[in-house]
């Protein structure tokens, strides 16, 4: 998905933080979103920040359980292969509102006996 790959690139250029698309770098993702959400950054200011760190999630979650993209009336969601819809995009949004979220824990929940 063309957001996660926007996503990939502006870190490393702009934060210089590498994102490989694995489970792991999920960790560096939930942390720079609770870093934005600690500074007090307004939620109208990272929204585009917030869909693209979802969609790299859902592409972590499509590239370890050979999931794929649907979309509806704007929403995009994973479908992994059991059926299971995951909206790593509001999982972001949750994760910046601090409403418990994690694209960590959702990546590891989709891909909860998927073998890597």
């Amino acid at each position: 998905m063309r957001w996660a790959a926007d996503a990939v690139a502006t870190m490393r250029e702009g934060a210089r933080v590498r994102l490989d698309y694995t489970a792991q770098s999920l960790w560096r993702v939930d942390r720079m979103i609770d870093e934005l959400r600690q500074e007090g950054t307004p939620p109208a200011a990272v929204e585009n920040v917030l869909r693209g760190f979802g969609a790299y999630a859902g592409e972590v979650i499509v590239r370890q359980t050979g999931a794929e993209w649907w979309a509806s009336g704007g929403d995009h969601w994973v479908r992994t292969p059991d059926g299971r819809l995951w909206d790593p995009v509001e999982e972001a949004r949750r994760c910046f509102a601090g409403d418990g979220g994690s694209l960590r824990l959702l990546c590891r929940d989709a891909t909860a006996g998927t073998p890597v």
